[in-house]
Formats: structure tokens, C-alpha cells, sequence
């Protein structure tokens, strides 16, 4: 064998040595997998937050395990078991209440996958369970549909009865929106909580709760404060069908700015909706992609958000997103 052929055929086995050693498939690049723990679908919100997640993870060339809960937390937990047994590189979830992850949250720490909360944070005692929570600030949001109400009824004189329709027991914003929303009105005597219970965050029982507090409460109602817009949207036709005007009769203040509360606002039915972006997808494949490159995230992400009142609601219907 010439010298030039004796190269040329060590040189072809070293190319087989190299790719019995690196396959292709390991020299180009592995894609990173998330696996995502959602709610539900329980309202336009978590329809379009569902979205926003899906639609940047392929924008990200990110691998989605999606999982829908239901809103059941074990089926949450299921799902957070089922992600750490495929080793997925980092989870994320928006858990539908604050306590109860504990164990779960541990055996993903254990399994040395990083998790993110969305849209809700958890109750754990050792904070090193999560390495970041990101979205709105429900406590806020509370504040400032509080604040609106404080300056929309100023001048008024006597008591101001107000009926609320809390979010899912035990939930993040549930606990956060009520908190803030009695923070901002206790400072002046008229205002007065005489009805709350939980709607579900869905538009059929926010309906049936309104009823319900109509029947027992009538025409003292002066306010609804709705924790989403959708229990609102169910409260305003359980409003029409007792023969009041919505908006009118009853002034109603609630919480996510989607297109259906704009859609009410523009009928005259809803007076103000405080906004909580349901967009964190492309945030939460930006998190995810720093986590794979070791950098360190903020342990707190807060989106920016405002408020629209009716009168503003014709003109910004047309930007909204979801």
C-alpha cells in the first residue's frame, strides 16, 4: 500500500472512530424539553395563556410536554411525577392552589430539574423548591380595582353594598385579589362587603353565584367586584334576567382585561376590567433558555399591566391579544 492510500484509509477509520464515539444525532444540537403543567381551560385567560406558551415554545425550537389538570391538583402532581420520570430538562406549572406541592416540588429538586412557576406561586416553606415565579401581581390588581371603586364613589354619601365573587378557593389570585381589594376600601366606613363567595373563575357559576346573591340581596346591591372577567360576564346576563341594568343599577369592576370584558364594556354592561396578561409565553422560553445556559433567573418576574375603564374601551379593543 502507497503511503498517500495508507493515509487516506487511516484517515476513513479515524472518521469512524469519531462517529462511533459522537453520533450525529449527539453532534448536533439536543433540544430542550419543558414539560408544562396547566390548570384547565376554565376561562378566555387561561385559553390564551395556554396559547401563548404553546405558540413560543415552537417559536423557540423548544420541546413542549404540555399537560392539562383540569383543574385538579393531582392531576398537577401526576403530571409534575410524570415530567421527572422522563427527565425533562426544566418544569414549569401554574399550580391551581397555593399549598400541597411540597413533596412533589422535592422529588423534582432531588431529580436536579429547576421549576418555574406561571401566573401563581406556591406555599412551601423552603423557598429553594422553585427558582423563579413569574406574572402579575394579584395583591396589586386587588389594590387597583379597590382604588377605582374608592374614586368612582367619592361623593357618595351612604353606604356602598358590594358583592364579590372570589376565584377559586385557596388559589393565588383568589387570596391576593381579595386582600388587596379590602386593603385599599377599609380606610372609609361605606364600603361594605355583605355577600362573598367562590364562582370558580368560570362564567357559569359566576352566574349562578349572582343569582344566588341577588335573590338574597336584591336591589341593595350596589357593586360587584368579580376576580375574573368571565364570573363577571356570567354575573351580568344573571343581572339582565333579574331585570336590573348592568353597569348602571350595578356597578361592576373586574379582573384580566380579555376581549369579552372589552366586548362588555363597549355594550355598557361592564364598567372596568384591571389587566393580568395571560402572554408569558415567549418570558417563560426566554427563563428556560437562561436556566439551560446557567445563568441565574430573578426569583420574582412581574409583568406590567393597566386599567381600563369603560370609556377607554372602544379604543383599545382593536390591540388587544386575547
Amino acid at each position: 500500500m502507497t503511503t498517500s492510500r495508507r493515509r487516506t484509509a487511516l484517515a476513513t477509520l479515524g472518521g469512524a472512530a469519531l462517529m462511533a464515539t459522537f453520533p450525529l444525532s449527539a453532534l448536533a444540537q439536543k433540544k430542550i424539553v419543558l414539560g408544562f403543567s396547566q390548570i384547565g381551560a376554565e376561562s378566555e385567560w387561561r385559553t390564551a395563556n395556554s396559547e401563548s406558551i404553546k405558540s413560543a415554545a415552537a417559536a423557540a425550537g423548544i420541546e413542549l410536554k404540555f399537560s392539562d389538570a383540569q383543574q385538579k391538583q393531582e392531576n398537577q402532581i401526576k403530571a409534575i411525577r410524570s415530567f421527572i420520570a422522563q427527565k425533562v430538562d426544566v418544569i414549569a406549572f401554574s399550580p391551581v392552589v397555593e399549598s400541597g406541592w411540597e413533596p412533589v416540588l422535592r422529588e423534582a429538586k432531588a431529580a436536579k430539574i429547576p421549576v418555574i412557576l406561571t401566573d401563581r406561586a406556591v406555599n412551601v416553606k423552603d423557598d429553594s423548591l422553585w427558582v423563579s415565579f413569574m406574572g402579575s401581581d394579584f395583591l396589586e390588581e386587588g389594590r387597583r380595582a379597590g382604588r377605582w371603586l374608592v374614586d368612582k364613589m367619592k361623593d357618595v354619601k351612604g353606604d356602598v353594598n358590594i358583592v364579590e365573587l372570589q376565584g377559586t378557593v385557596g388559589s393565588a389570585p383568589a387570596i391576593d385579589r381579595k386582600k388587596g381589594f379590602e386593603e385599599v376600601i377599609k380606610a372609609d366606613a361605606k364600603f361594605k362587603i355583605i355577600r362573598s363567595q367562590t364562582g370558580d373563575f368560570t362564567r357559569a357559576k359566576g352566574k349562578e353565584v349572582m343569582e344566588a346573591f341577588l335573590k338574597a340581596e336584591g336591589k341593595k346591591i350596589n357593586v360587584l367586584y368579580a376576580h375574573n372577567d368571565d364570573m363577571a360576564i356570567g354575573a351580568i346576563q344573571a343581572i339582565e334576567e333579574a331585570g336590573l341594568k348592568p353597569a348602571k343599577d350595578i356597578t361592576i369592576i373586574s379582573i384580566d382585561a380579555v376581549k369579552g370584558a372589552f366586548e362588555a364594556m363597549i355594550a355598557g354592561k361592564l364598567n372596568v376590567t384591571v389587566e393580568c396578561s395571560p402572554l408569558l409565553g415567549p418570558q417563560l422560553m426566554q427563563a428556560v433558555k437562561d436556566l439551560k445556559a446557567g445563568k441565574t433567573l430573578p426569583k420574582r418576574i412581574v409583568t406590567e399591566e393597566s386599567v381600563f375603564p369603560m370609556e377607554v374601551a372602544a379604543k383599545e379593543f382593536p390591540n388587544r391579544k386575547y
